[in-house]
């Protein structure tokens, strides 16, 4: 069986193999290992093999795991990926150093008073719903202009724009336009890409890509 490490390494060559036709630099892209659902026991060996940024979908999962992790390995970088509810916001402003999925102007009015009251300033990518998709959480594309102005105005750090395209269809023009409205709106960060196209993702601009099941195999 592959090991943590080959996984690991396996992924990272991926991701330098793509971005050299994009004349890319493989350290300009940010691996997040989505180590939800998956217990400490499966997630320290990749912490082992040296890596550092891990993603996690929920808050009350995370604070089971990363509080005691940390004490070991306190150059943990961790990412909330999934879908936040207004009432953990400030458990997730004292826990994570990055959210994936600002989305909403009560999500907006939480994080900013959370921050406040921590004084933790964490960086936000704002969650565009891509694929105009009803189910799914995220901004809808007209109104990323505006949603960004107003996270600018409370203070609180753009690290870029997030998307999960609609499953099942070609990705690769979902990234693009993502990676368009990203510089139309002055927005560097590119959350985009999982297991199954986290290359295309690379190939297309993405600064960080959430890969789970490449790493950690089917979810526990």
């Amino acid at each position: 069986m592959e090991s943590a490490a080959d996984k690991l390494e396996s992924v990272r060559a991926n991701i330098a193999r793509m971005c050299k036709p994009a004349r890319r630099k493989p350290e300009d892209v940010t691996l997040i290992a989505v180590s939800k659902t998956h217990p400490a026991e499966c997630i320290t060996p990749l912490l082992e093999a040296g890596h550092r940024v891990f993603g996690e979908n929920r808050v009350q999962e995370a604070a089971g795991k990363w509080p005691r992790l940390r004490e070991e390995y306190r150059d943990v970088e961790l990412h909330l990926i999934g879908q936040l509810q207004s009432n953990k916001a400030e458990e997730a402003v004292e826990l994570f150093d990055y959210i994936h999925s600002l989305d909403r102007p009560s999500l907006l009015k939480a994080l900013a008073k959370a921050m406040e009251k921590t004084g933790r300033r964490v960086p936000c990518f704002v969650q565009v719903n891509i694929g105009d998709e009803e189910q799914k959480g995220g901004c809808p594309i007209a109104e990323v202009p505006q949603f960004l102005e107003k996270v600018r105005g409370a203070d609180i750090p753009v690290a870029g724009l997030m998307c999960l395209p609609p499953s099942d269809i070609e990705a690769a023009p979902f990234f693009a336009f993502l990676a368009k409205l990203a510089k139309d709106n002055g927005v560097e960060g590119l959350s985009m890409g999982m297991s199954g196209d986290y290359e295309t993702a690379v190939q297309l601009g993405a600064t960080h890509v959430r890969v789970g099941t490449a790493l950690f195999g089917t979810r526990g």
